[in-house]
This record gives structure tokens, C-alpha cells and sequence, in this order.
């Protein structure tokens, strides 16, 4: 967890793990990765091959390395946190990765939230649902961290609260 902006207390940053939800797990994704990029360097590199060919070659070997590049920047935190749900006394946002939108839900138009164990479902003021997914939720900690903020901020908000039991918070 780390926190931002001039108030930290106020403001909660908790990184999300792409790879739980993934149809492939990072583990499986890099080693194909890696077989296809053994695969075009060996097809690149290999003493018998057309000429006239030769940019095939290249272009399967650089699209080899893109996409290394992109399955480790959409799954780990090296180039920082890419993926994250960040709650304010403002805002709720939730960023699946790095070349997905970020989803923004303003806290004053939020009139109801249901609180399951693995996702938080807001209904706005408008009526419209809002289903936010917390399976990808790195730590138990983390998940009860987010959890707390949204009941301390229907204190604040006044908007209605309930749990999974359907008890009134």
C-alpha cells in the first residue's frame, strides 16, 4: 500500500495482480514468451535460410520481444503500479493495467453500497450499478483496508451501506 497526494491518511493506493484473473497465468504467458523468442532467434540466426525471407525473420523476432515487453509491464511492478484501486474522500478509481482505462466513480453520487468478499457493487444516484471486482487484491490486509475506508466514508457521505448478510451497516 502506498499513499499520495497531500493527505495520506485520506487517500488509499492498493496494488491489484493482473494474473489472478488471467485466462493464462504470468508463468505460463513468459514461458511461451520465451519459447517463441528461442524459436525466432534460432530461425534469425540459422546458417540455412532464404534470403529473400530474411525480413520475415526480423519481424517475427521483434514482435518476439514486444510482446516479452508487454506481458512483463502487464504483470509485475517493474515499471511501477499499473494496476490498483485507489480510494479518496473524493473518488473511487480502479486501473486494471497499463493500456486500459481507468474507471472513476465519484463518491457524491454514490447511493448504496453492497459489501460481498471478493467485490464492492455501488448504485449511484442515477440508478446505474457499478461492480467493482476485488479478486485481484494482493493481501487479506489490503482488502479490509478498502473495505473499512468505503464503510468510514458512508458516515461521512451518508449513503447507504449494507454487507453480505443483508445486515445494514
Amino acid at each position: 500500500m502506498a499513499a499520495s497526494g497531500s493527505n495520506a491518511r485520506s487517500t488509499l493506493i492498493v496494488q491489484l495482480s493482473p494474473t489472478r484473473n488471467a485466462k493464462l497465468s504470468f508463468t505460463v504467458q513468459l514461458v511461451l514468451t520465451l519459447f517463441w523468442l528461442a524459436w525466432a532467434s534460432m530461425l534469425l540466426f540459422s546458417a540455412e535460410r532464404a534470403y529473400a525471407q530474411d525480413y520475415l525473420y526480423y519481424a517475427f523476432f521483434g514482435l518476439a520481444i514486444v510482446f516479452l515487453f508487454y506481458v512483463i509491464l502487464q504483470n509485475t511492478s517493474v515499471f511501477g503500479v499499473q494496476s490498483y484501486i485507489e480510494v479518496t474522500q473524493q473518488y473511487i478509481v480502479q486501473k486494471f493495467g497499463v493500456f486500459r482505462t481507468k474507471h472513476l466513480i465519484q463518491i457524491p453520487d454514490i447511493a448504496a453500497v453492497h459489501i460481498t468478499p471478493l467485490a464492492l457493487r455501488l448504485t449511484l444516484q442515477d440508478g446505474s450499478q457499478v461492480y467493482l471486482d476485488l479478486k485481484q487484491v494482493r493481501k487479506k490486509r489490503d482488502l479490509d483496508k478498502i473495505k473499512n475506508k468505503i464503510r468510514d466514508l458512508a458516515e461521512l457521505h451518508n449513503y447507504e451501506l449494507t454487507d453480505t448478510m443483508g445486515n445494514r451497516i
